[in-house]
Formats: C-alpha cells, sequence, structure tokens
C-alpha cells in the first residue's frame, strides 16, 4: 500500500467534515441524544423498582456506549462509500492508480477517527450525567471494544459490496443492517432471556459475547477471557468473508462496467 494515496483518501473525507457542520453533527448528536434519553429511562426504572437493581444503570449506560462503537465503525464506512457515490466519485478513484484495497483501508481508517470521536463524546456524558465510568472496566476495555469494532468494519464492508452491487436502491442498509443484529447480540438484555432457538444464533454474533463480557466484567470483576476470545475468532471469519465478498462484488462490477453508472 502506498501511505500517501492512503492519506490523500482520508484527506479527502477530512475535508467533507471539516467543512460540513451537519456532518459533524451527525457523529454526535444521535450518540448524545440516545444515551441522554435511554439514560434517564433507566435511572427512572431504577428507582422505580426500589433500588432492586444497583447495577442496572451500570449494564444499559455501558450497553449504550458500546453499541455506539459497533454502529460507528459500520457507519464509518458505509457512509463514507456512500459519499462517494453521491457525488459520483467513484469512477475518478477507481481509474487512478489507487487499489482497491487501499481505498477499502482508507475507509476503515476514516471508520477508526469517527470511533474514537464519538467514544469520547458518550463516554464524557456517561459520566457528567450518571457517574458511569467506562474505563471501570479495566484490561476487559480495549479488546471488547476493538471486538465490537471489528464487526461494525465487517457489516460496513459486507454493506458497501451490496450497495455497490445493486446501486443507491440498496442506501438504506447503510443504516439498517447493523440493527438486524441487534435483538440478537445481547446488547440491553442477557443471552439466557431470549429463546433457545435465538441463543443459538446469539452465539454466531461476536457482539452478543462482547456484551456479556462487559457484564461480567461489571458484576463480578472478572477478565472475561473466554467471552473475548470467541468474539475474536467469529470477527476473523467475518472479515474474511465480507472481504471476500466485497473483492467478488467488485471484479463483477467491472467486468459489467456498473461502477460509471453508480449515482445515475
Amino acid at each position: 500500500m502506498s501511505p500517501r494515496r492512503l492519506w490523500g483518501l482520508c484527506l479527502r473525507q477530512i475535508y467533507l467534515y471539516r467543512r460540513s457542520l451537519p456532518r459533524l453533527l451527525e457523529i454526535f448528536y444521535w450518540p448524545t441524544m440516545d444515551l441522554l434519553l435511554w439514560g434517564f429511562v433507566t435511572l427512572y426504572l431504577q428507582r422505580a423498582s426500589a433500588g432492586g437493581m444497583p447495577v442496572f444503570v451500570s449494564y444499559f449506560i455501558g450497553a449504550l456506549i458500546l453499541w455506539d462503537v459497533l454502529f460507528r465503525a459500520e457507519q464509518g464506512i458505509s457512509v463514507s462509500f456512500l459519499e462517494d457515490m453521491w457525488s459520483r466519485n467513484l469512477i475518478n478513484i477507481f481509474v487512478s492508480p489507487v487499489k482497491v484495497t487501499e481505498y477499502i483501508f482508507a475507509l476503515i481508517v476514516i471508520s477508526a477517527l469517527k470511533v474514537i470521536a464519538a467514544f469520547t463524546v458518550t463516554s464524557s456524558l456517561g459520566w457528567i450525567f450518571y457517574s458511569f465510568d467506562i474505563f471501570k472496566l479495566g484490561a476487559a476495555l480495549l479488546p471488547l471494544a476493538l471486538n465490537l469494532v471489528a464487526m461494525g468494519w465487517a457489516i460496513g464492508i459486507f454493506t458497501t459490496a451490496l450497495i455497490l452491487r445493486y446501486g443507491l436502491e440498496a442506501e438504506i442498509l447503510a443504516w439498517a443492517l447493523a440493527f438486524l443484529f441487534l435483538p440478537f447480540s445481547a446488547v440491553f438484555y442477557p443471552v439466557k432471556v431470549l429463546p433457545h432457538a435465538l441463543r443459538a444464533v446469539s452465539l454466531f454474533i461476536p457482539a452478543s459475547h462482547a456484551f456479556e463480557g462487559m457484564r461480567a466484567v461489571i458484576r463480578n470483576g472478572v477478565f472475561p477471557a473466554r467471552q473475548i476470545v470467541f468474539a475474536s475468532g467469529l470477527n476473523l471469519l467475518y472479515l474474511a468473508i465480507s472481504a471476500w465478498f466485497f473483492m467478488r462484488v467488485y471484479k463483477k462490477a467491472l467486468v459489467r462496467g456498473i461502477i460509471p453508472k453508480i449515482g445515475e
């Protein structure tokens, strides 16, 4: 890979956000609204239950912050790809010396920057409004967050492949596909509350292991090695599958001459 080409691709996306207040607000607005709304709902539920669940707020606020990590990682790839489709810039990129692997890697870098920005805001608000310190997860925080980021990347790459294949009519997937995994990811409740058939599905979703690991740390203070190993293995598999699928779709798009027509 050429560092210069990677920097150029990243710089283009950075310029978009530097010159656009609505784009910057999109990174921070929705995570902030979700955290405030559901955080206060959680406080109400805890108080209504007469303090019967002292860690309920920690479970819920931690889940909100970490779910946003996954969602922003996915959005960082798929929406950045859509930016090039909306501006009909893909043809300019792919007729240049830029390799498709460099392009995907640049989207991953932009995604990582968005995740860091959103995580900084949500973790700060969690501390200010609810006295919840996400860093009390300790050494488990980094591997748990990285696994959620990796799953977000896998979904994002797969989504871009679908959008490349079906065009702008599939752009809704950039916002919808991640939520398809939400009911099975044990974000706000443990896996054991799911029906038996759905528990089997959740075993194959990396996020379910990550969120179960988060609750294990909050509840027992133990490092969730088993959950992290399972999530890491699944993420490696899904990243490989999504990368293979994208390359397959990209090569077919070249043969069919789809790329010059995208955005029309």
